[in-house]
């Protein structure tokens, strides 16, 4: 039988392999150890220490030493799992450099200096952006691990990185956690955090930043328990940060208009009564407080949005008429204050210009809600004279010219005495005469 022959081979041959298929040796001690003699030699002078860390990421893998590198410039050496410092160094190394943000000055401008320090090396080395923000989420998690003291300075150093931009909110999920909220960690660290966030930002933006990381909801979280909004207000308003305190109010009042826009909305789909729905809404007024003004631009969005609109002008004005009449009693009833009802036009006018297909129907819908009392002769005037927005505001004044003429003249024709003409089946109703104080003095109180 024959055999198979054996393949030729090459012989005196080492098959090379390729440079991006061979395994590189992972040696973090190593690593930690050059960069903690590099820092130590620089004798705490910080513009050494960026220096040095500038020109050796050209010798040393900062992008596979990542973790190792910010561990080292946060806590002055690396982390074991729980945040304690690992401390197998060889003898007669140090463990831990001398200049990191847990051995700063316990200042904010002692902090400071360190978020530069970051912030030129993430400049220098792009590739570092996202491991930072990685690192200070990892970080966040052992906040249980460390000293009263580091957790300050890593609360500090941490609104001082937001507020400079170089990282996002997000990187404060690790604080919604069970084992740091119940011994009141997160509480502690946040309102150092807030603290120091507040000083380079104002309000809008940190809460838009909360908002973008679907965080601006959950700051009564961070309290051990169910806390009342009075322990709230007390906590932070004691640690000087009664903006926050109005933020958190601000945010729960949108809460409950969402919340009773979608009940009205709901009642409005089930076609329930008026009265139903006037009950409901007076309601949830009463339980959290809520002002009318508040509540007359939530219906209007409402009712406005129950409808789809036809496209075509000269159909959609008896469209609007015929849905809005219908609703007059709703709106009436929320009407009952002069800043109500010019809140109110104010939305109208605005809703107009939005949507350019009912620019031409303002008029109809002002002479519509003032001959169903939902606004009075005062507010007309002052919103005609003052009180208007700017949008669309020489078209729509054009629009009201006459109405406005008119009421004028019946008003003088009123003082001196002479008959009153107004339009026919007007039903004339004052603000005075609904209880309440006249537009023009409520609205400059």
């Amino acid at each position: 039988m024959s055999q198979k022959q054996p393949k030729p081979t090459l012989g005196g041959r080492r098959i090379r392999t390729r440079k991006r298929d061979e395994k590189v040796k992972y040696e973090p001690q190593t690593f930690r150890d050059e960069i903690i003699d590099g820092i130590n030699k620089a004798e705490g002078d910080l513009k050494k220490v960026s220096d040095f860390l500038d020109v050796a990421g050209s010798s040393l893998n900062y992008r596979f030493y990542a973790d190792v590198l910010l561990d080292v410039l946060i806590a002055g050496g690396m982390l074991a799992p729980g945040g304690s410092l690992i401390t197998d160094c060889p003898e007669g190394k140090p463990f831990r450099a001398t200049a990191c943000v847990f051995l700063a000055e316990n200042s904010l401008d002692g902090i400071r200096q360190y978020v530069q320090l970051f912030n030129n090396l993430i400049r220098r080395y792009k590739y570092l952006q996202k491991s930072f923000e990685d690192e200070i989420k990892k970080v966040l998690q052992f906040l249980k691990g460390f000293s009263d003291e580091e957790r300050k300075k890593l609360a500090m150093f941490t609104g001082l990185v937001l507020s400079s931009g170089m990282a996002t909110a997000d990187l404060l999920l690790s604080l919604w956690s069970d084992h740091l909220i119940k011994p009141g960690i997160s509480l502690a660290f946040a309102t150092e955090m807030f603290r120091a966030w507040l000083t380079g930002k104002d309000i809008e933006s940190v809460g838009a930043a909360l908002k973008k990381s679907g965080l601006n909801g959950k700051l009564k979280e961070l309290f051990p328990g169910s806390p009342s909004m009075k322990q709230f207000e007390d906590h932070f308003t004691e640690a000087g940060l009664t903006i926050l305190v109005a933020f958190q109010k601000g945010q729960e009042v949108s809460a409950v208009k969402r919340e009773m826009q979608a009940q009205i909305k709901e009642m409005i789909e089930n076609e329930e009564t008026l009265q139903d729905i006037e009950g409901e809404i007076r309601s949830i007024m009463a339980k959290n407080k809520l002002p009318e003004q508040d509540v007359i631009v939530l219906l209007w969005r409402v009712v406005m949005t129950a409808v789809e609109w036809n496209k075509k002008e000269e159909l959609v004005a008896d469209q609007a008429l015929k849905h809005l009449k219908a609703y007059c009693p709703l709106f009436a009833a929320f009407a009952t204050q002069g800043v109500s009802e010019l809140t109110l036009m104010v939305r109208i006018q605005d809703y107009c210009y939005d949507n350019m297909v009912f620019l031409k129907v303002f008029q109809k819908i002002i002479l519509l809600f003032y001959k169903t009392d939902v606004l009075s002769e005062d507010c007309i005037l002052k919103w005609y004279k003052e009180a208007h927005s700017p949008k669309g505001k020489t078209v729509l004044l054009e629009q009201m010219k006459k109405m406005v003429e008119w009421l004028q003249n019946a008003s003088e024709g009123k003082r001196r005495g002479g008959p009153r003409v107004e339009p026919e089946g007007k039903r004339r109703c004052t603000h005075a005469q609904k209880g309440g104080a006249s537009v023009g003095q409520l609205i400059n109180n």
